[in-house]
């Protein structure tokens, strides 16, 4: 029987054809002594096919908590009795996150909304925030800001929003078990038209939400049929006062084979360090995964969640001579 790491290094490093669900699943699937050849395998891939410089972004949040939907791992939720209360950024505030995150040498930074969608209120206040931003400092600006109209995809598009993140989660099969407001579906046709529309498309997602490994290889090949430009790959971080709040940290070595096996299906994308990598990994598991197919990193604190400080991340990409991607309107 063929191994499939040799499956994977003629197929996928040779010839840049990323892994099936069924392969990735075999991944995902090999004995933890195999661990060190598999992360081996998966940062000649990401050198090969994405070279070793790494995208820096920061990410702030315009509008956090009272969210109206059930999402069961986030504490912005409405419906749960989390400790995040519904608040507004201002435009000056916006303005100097940006700032902030520039003077890292990030190349992206990403304005957040906890919202189903986007009203009239929130496009106007990003209307002005995207204009203050690039009057102020140069910088990409993405948004996330959840499913959106044709009419706010065309605006957000001519605004000249860099790229646009909506994560599909988790498995189209396991979606239902960790949101039942809106379906896996409705985030799909959120991210074609973002894409029909010329904007970046970022979706990933989190690991650890009671999914299956079979489910793991599944999200694995939606995501590669997607063909996103970015994949933030987060870890769950339980929350208190949401539905998840006692699940179990995903295990290193676990994360460890998903950062690999993301990458051995997706060869060519940003695959970005996000949430929860900081509980699941430490700084050791962190490094492992820089040298194990990660090319991408949010610097600083995430939404709701402490990250490591920016110094760390930036210093670890000096160690690995990592060089930061420099700043351009296309990536």
């Amino acid at each position: 029987m063929t191994d499939i790491l040799d499956i994977a290094r003629r197929q996928v490093l040779d010839e840049g054809e990323g892994l099936s669900r069924g392969q990735v699943l075999e991944v995902l699937n090999l004995p933890d002594d195999r661990l060190q050849d598999l992360l081996a395998l998966a940062h000649d891939v990401r050198m090969r096919w994405c070279g070793p410089e790494v995208e820096v972004e920061g990410i702030v949040s315009l509008k956090t908590g009272g969210c109206p939907e059930d999402c069961h791992f986030c504490s912005q939720s409405g419906k749960f009795e989390s400790p995040v209360r519904s608040v507004w950024l201002n435009i000056p505030e916006l303005v100097e996150a940006a700032k902030e995150t520039a003077a890292t040498g990030a190349s992206e930074f990403c304005i957040v909304a906890a919202v189903r969608g986007p009203d009239e209120r929130l496009m106007a206040q990003v209307r002005d925030g995207v204009k203050a931003i690039n009057d102020a400092v140069e910088i990409n600006i993405a948004c996330s800001l959840g499913m959106l109209t044709q009419e706010q995809v065309d605006e957000l598009a001519a605004m000249g929003v860099h790229r646009y993140n909506h994560n599909l989660e988790t498995a189209r099969s396991h979606f239902p078990n960790v949101v039942t407001t809106h379906s896996w579906e409705e985030r799909w046709d959120t991210l074609h038209m973002v894409k029909d529309a010329g904007m970046e498309v970022c979706c990933g997602g989190i690991v650890g939400m009671g999914e299956s490994v079979e489910q793991r290889a599944e999200f694995a090949a939606q995501l590669a049929e997607l063909e996103p430009d970015e994949v933030p790959l987060n870890f769950l971080a339980p929350r208190p006062g949401t539905p998840f709040a006692d699940y179990p940290l995903v295990e290193g070595t676990e994360a460890l084979k998903t950062i690999a096996g993301f990458r051995l299906a997706l060869p060519r994308t940003i695959l970005r360090y996000a949430g929860g990598r900081e509980l699941t990994l430490g700084d050791l598991g962190t490094r492992e995964g820089m040298l194990g197919g990660i090319n991408a990193v949010i610097v600083g604190n995430y939404l709701t969640t402490l990250g490591r400080p920016a110094r760390q991340d930036l210093e670890l990409l000096t160690e690995l001579q990592m060089p930061i991607k420099a700043l351009g309107r296309t990536l």
